[in-house]
């Protein structure tokens, strides 16, 4: 009833009658009041109008660089991210330039940080974009996003480790990974007979409040000799070998079971013999994880070049048979008891000089997205029909690279004058057919991007497309006005309305070409 007391009761939204569903439909902000609600038919509209044919993406700026040029949410960061624009203004301006660094101030890794919603935080400053880098020198700064300004900085290596070089997300802006790069002795320490065991060191922090948590190694005694590298995603530790193992443990286990002691960013410590301050200069961090036995191991497969991915409903895994002539040969299999699904090897019969990929769909529907040359599939799971225990892998919808005919024919003439024809079929990415290079999903507008290049002589053309993630269909097609080399690296983001396409040129030359959403291309003209 109302605060007053006298008034009536109100009705619930939407004829909506039942208490769960009417909190689930609260919950995904149904409601014409909600904000999402707002958001979301902005995005609807966006989407429309973007498609519209009459909607044109027009190039309003290129530039040019002799260093790598990166790009985080709206923002295109050059020269070592010393140098920071914006590419939402009508033509892109610098948001802050620094004067040029020295090599022993070079940063080695990014990640941009941004305000989880909700949440109280200590400073005004936290509630703004920030960008967390990682210097050569094993410093962990925090910066303004807008401005560059150091907001705060923590000094990483101690006595145990001299060079972390890589930044990643275990809990996506909430839990960080420092990774060290992997240990190795001078040849000289090696002829003596001096031996390595600690292979990679890990730090791991809580973020904004910025928070450390703690740093642990990957020894040989451990984990065995043959380890090759490791990761953190979403809680679990992911170590692979040489021989093309992956064993995944349960990582907040292992940092519960194995802490020494916890400690604070700031705290003054005495530990192992060490007086100092948690974060500073010279002591850096404490290495307060200590793994004294194998943690136990959650799942392991073999898998060529360590290749092994998670998702779907209900949990499947997609790995590669552990020998080279299944490259291009995908297993999708139950993580439950290991069964292949049904239809569930997956192989193009590629004939191409770059091969095929899979992953499952960022979009979170469980779906699979196998890209090859010439073909897009979008897989999905779904029960055998009678066997409600058993899944299959099923077609869900294809993309199809607009090319022609490639059966060609070899005329040659022997020497009595007999013509002689030999048909032969080209390669599934010859680079005179067009070719999916890049598949990307826009999560706010809900499409898919592709890619597809065609190589003319020296000049290379491409276009990038939107399709409805649903069910494939072609919505637009925005052809790229620069020339696309296919021997070199390229990037292309599709942001809302915007779309950067950063390119590798020789002599480690770098481009970027900003295209926005223009709706009257006549008046413009």
């Amino acid at each position: 009833q109302a605060a007053g007391g006298g008034g009536r009761a109100a009705p619930l939204a939407c004829g909506v009658h039942n208490v769960c569903r009417l909190l689930t439909h609260r919950a995904h902000g149904f409601y014409a009041r909600d904000a999402g609600v707002a958001h979301r038919k902005n995005l609807g509209l966006l989407r429309k109008i973007m498609c519209q044919e009459s909607t044109k993406f027009k190039n309003v700026w290129t530039t040019h660089s002799a260093s790598p040029i990166a790009y985080e949410r709206g923002r295109i960061y050059m020269d070592n991210y010393q140098c920071c624009i914006s590419s939402i203004a009508q033509e892109p301006r610098i948001l802050y330039q620094k004067s040029k660094c020295a090599k022993s101030e070079k940063i080695e890794d990014a990640l941009l940080l941004e305000c989880p919603l909700g949440e109280m935080l200590p400073s005004p400053s936290d509630y703004k974009a920030s960008l967390i880098v990682l210097t050569v020198q094993n410093w962990l700064l925090r910066l303004s996003a807008d401005s560059g300004e150091v907001l705060e900085k923590v000094y990483l290596a101690g006595s145990c480790c001299k060079f972390f070089r890589y930044l990643s997300w275990d809990t996506p802006q909430e839990v960080m990974i420092v990774k060290s790069a992997q240990n190795k002795l001078p040849a000289a320490a090696r002829q003596a007979g001096i031996q390595q065991t600690v292979l990679f060191y890990l730090a791991v922090f809580q973020v904004l409040p910025l928070s450390f948590i703690g740093m642990l190694e990957i020894n040989k005694k451990i984990f065995g000799n043959s380890v090759t590298d490791v990761a953190v995603s979403n809680g679990i530790l992911i170590v692979m070998y040489s021989m093309g193992l992956v064993r995944l443990y349960n990582f907040k286990a292992i940092l519960e079971q194995f802490m020494e002691q916890p400690f604070d960013l700031g705290q003054e410590f005495n530990w192992n013999g060490q007086v100092g301050i948690v974060g500073k200069y010279p002591f850096g961090l404490p290495c307060n994880i200590k793994i004294t036995d194998t943690p136990p191991l959650l799942f392991e497969a073999s898998s060529l070049e360590n290749a092994f991915q998670i998702g779907g409903y209900p949990w499947h895994y997609i790995i590669t048979p552990n020998k080279k002539k299944h490259k291009g040969v995908f297993h999708i299999c139950s993580l439950k008891d290991n069964a292949l699904a049904k239809n569930g090897i997956q192989d193009m019969k590629c004939c191409s000089l770059e091969p095929d990929w899979i992953y499952f769909h960022p979009d979170m529907s469980g779906r699979i997205i196998h890209v090859g040359p010439n073909l897009i599939k979008v897989l999905k799971l779904k029960e055998v029909k009678n066997h409600a225990d058993q899944m299959e892998i099923a077609e869900d919808f294809t993309i199809v690279a607009n090319r022609e005919n490639c059966v060609s024919n070899s005329v040659t003439v022997t020497a009595s004058g007999r013509v002689v024809k030999k048909r032969f079929t080209s390669l599934d990415d010859d680079p005179e057919q067009e070719t999916f290079k890049i598949v990307d999903y826009e999560d706010e507008l809900d499409l898919l991007s592709t890619v597809a290049v065609t190589q003319i002589g020296a000049d290379g053309r491409a276009h990038l497309d939107f399709h409805c993630n649903e069910h494939g269909i072609l919505l637009k097609s925005i052809p790229l006005k620069e020339s696309w080399d296919v021997t070199y690296s390229h990037e292309v983001y599709f942001d809302k309305d915007l779309v950067l396409h950063i390119e590798q040129k020789p002599n480690r030359r770098f481009s970027c070409h900003v295209y926005q959403m223009v709706c009257d291309t006549a008046r413009d003209d």
